[in-house]
């Protein structure tokens, strides 16, 4: 039996793909399970493709773990946008050596 790709599904799907396969499905980070629904898997183990006796267990995982990233660039970014909310955009700076004609 191979096992199915599940990263990517919801939680409802990721259950039929795992049943409709044999295999029995187990989520470590998520102990309601059986009630999650619109969550998406990003982890499985076995990975996809490997051969597994049948009703054997994958296990998902909804979250990143720690260090994994996945929730993007928490650190501060400089320049720092200047404080004090909305402003007026203010007028064009008057030419400082206007032309001069000598007509």
């Amino acid at each position: 039996m191979r096992v199915p790709r599940l990263v990517g599904l919801m939680a409802m799907d990721a259950r039929e793909a795992a049943k409709s396969h044999g295999l029995l499905l187990n989520a470590p980070d998520r102990p309601d399970f059986h009630l999650t629904v619109v969550d998406y898997v990003v982890r499985q183990y076995p990975q996809p493709g490997a051969e597994v006796p049948r009703e054997s267990s994958v296990y998902v995982w909804f979250d990143f773990g720690e260090g994994e990233g996945g929730g993007g660039v928490r650190e501060p970014r400089i320049p720092r946008p200047p404080s004090g909310g909305l402003q007026r955009e203010l007028d064009q700076p008057e030419d400082p050596y206007p032309v001069v004609s000598s007509a």
